[in-house]
């Protein structure tokens, strides 16, 4: 049972962690000028729409739990939400969900539209990868000659690579726009849906943190399936909440998903049973991490002990989020 002094730190160590993730973000994205100036408009009002920044908070506690200490990470961190956002700006869009309004803001492409949308959602994926081949330069000074270090760049890039492409995020949204055609869908499509479409950028997120940092194979395997853990655990969260939300506190209407027909894991199996998987991916998912913790840093001070609760607070917290 969290306590309201446990429950109050940890939305203050959250609420730091999410201003340090917008500082970084800031520092990466594109100077609003020239005469493309109209895009990076676009693309800088998409990612600093707000947000709870899991993806990059995620990557940057794995960066640290494995060892991590370097700003090799940031540009990854900064990558990774431009990823994240260039999904988003597409899933607005007419042909897709047609949402008007995100995080309490207008749409990309209701205020920009549809053609600057998806050429904003183009640059934003264009530009995650410039901008996370910036770690090639910020390699510590010393280690210059290590060549591990490079490889673990590139073993980065080519996991945000295919957790981003055909056979992650952009496969399952292409099966969850064919599920609309579908009168009923099984549990392994929507399943394979949830992994793809969202569960794959949070394996992204979190393996390329501990590959950054050196983690094994055997390690990285484990970091794989806590982040799909987490990533269905999230999605299903996000079903229920699209029944039981609060449309203040979600910054969109409530019932899109009914409006647009979708089978959902709520539809399927109902909204108890729904509940309940998430109790149970989260803990299964915490579990994992709390192994991987205690294999890493067994000998840690009373601080980095904090630290690492702080982590697995971050997942439960996936329980009982109400946007």
């Amino acid at each position: 049972m969290v306590t309201v002094v446990e429950e109050k730190r940890f939305k203050e160590q959250m609420q730091r962690r999410v201003e340090a993730v917008e500082a970084i973000l800031r520092e990466y994205l594109p100077q609003e000028e020239g005469y493309q100036k109209t895009v990076l408009e676009a693309m800088n009002y998409s990612v600093l729409a707000g947000g709870k920044r899991l993806r990059p908070m995620l990557m940057q506690e794995m960066y640290r739990l494995f060892g991590g200490k370097s700003k090799m990470i940031e540009p990854f961190m900064a990558a990774i939400e431009m990823i994240h956002t260039y999904s988003l700006v597409h899933d607005d869009l007419p042909a897709m969900d047609n949402d008007e309004y995100r995080r309490g803001r207008k749409t990309t492409h209701v205020v920009y539209g549809e053609a600057m949308a998806i050429l904003a959602g183009d640059g934003l994926l264009n530009y995650a990868f410039e901008t996370a081949l910036k770690a090639y330069d910020m390699v510590p000074e010393g280690e210059e000659q290590r060549p591990e270090i490079y490889q673990a760049i590139g073993k980065a890039l080519r996991i945000l690579a295919a957790k981003a492409g055909v056979y992650g995020m952009i496969g399952g949204q292409t099966a969850d726009i064919e599920a609309e055609k579908k009168d009923r869908l099984t549990r392994e499509q929507l399943l394979f849906i949830h992994e793809k479409k969202t569960a794959a950028l949070i394996q992204a997120s979190m393996m390329a943190g501990a590959v950054l940092a050196g983690a094994g194979e055997e390690e990285l395997i484990a970091v794989e399936k806590c982040a799909y853990d987490i990533g269905i655990a999230f999605q299903i969260q996000d079903d229920i909440l699209d029944v039981v939300g609060d449309s203040a506190l979600l910054g969109k209407p409530i019932g899109s998903d009914e409006k647009n027909h979708k089978q959902t894991y709520v539809t399927l199996n109902g909204l108890e049973r729904s509940k309940e998987e998430v109790r149970r991916l989260s803990g299964e998912a915490a579990e994992i991490l709390t192994r991987l913790e205690e294999e890493r840093r067994p000998g840690d001070s009373e601080g980095s002990s904090s630290d690492r609760e702080y982590l697995r607070q971050l997942v439960m917290m996936l329980v009982d989020r109400r946007n």
